[in-house]
């Protein structure tokens, strides 16, 4: 079955979610993908999603995997192309709206609606990935540490993310044949 159209409805879709953030769409992107599509299980998202963040640039690139996964290369074209193409235009058309519509009185009252919003979103996300990758205590310490650490010191997450992967390597026995 041509996956193409379904990918394109998907990540168009979830391209408009993105407000505050990748993550803030990431709830939607599990249910469409591994509810809904089945192009991957809850574990391989939450990997695509992690190994996105080691990579340099947006983290949500990692969206460009699944299309590949469900339709080959003309899926993984598809994929970057609908998921960031809408949100491009709309940032685009929005931000010369909103220079324009500097001296508008309701301008301020809709950005402080906006920011929660965005900050729920991204909550929303937040405990959706938790769901699938806290699996335990020793994934719990992990997480609250990484938490606890950002909140109380100015480190560079690059270096947590780091951090995880060798605690993980450590930690954790692997799956699989080596």
């Amino acid at each position: 079955m041509n996956q193409i159209p379904a990918l394109i409805r998907v990540f168009a879709y979830l391209s408009i979610l993105t407000v505050g953030g990748g993550m803030a769409a990431f709830p939607e992107l599990k249910v469409l993908t591994v509810d809904v599509h089945h192009w991957l299980d809850f574990k391989q998202l939450i990997h695509l999603y992690s190994v996105g963040q080691m990579m340099p640039g947006p983290n949500m690139m990692m969206i460009v995997s699944i299309g590949e996964w469900a339709a080959g290369l003309a899926g993984a074209v598809v994929v970057l192309l609908a998921f960031f193409g809408p949100t491009a235009v709309l940032a685009l058309t929005i931000g010369r709206l909103w220079v324009r519509l500097e001296k508008w009185p309701w301008r301020a009252s809709i950005q402080k609606g906006l920011a929660p919003v965005s900050i729920g979103l991204l909550l929303a996300g937040c405990f959706t990935m938790a769901r699938g990758a806290i699996t335990g205590w020793n994934t719990a310490v992990i997480g609250m540490s990484v938490f606890l650490i950002l909140l109380r010191f100015k480190i560079n997450p690059a270096l947590l993310i780091l951090g995880g992967a060798l605690v993980g390597l450590f930690t954790f026995k692997p799956i699989g044949p080596l």
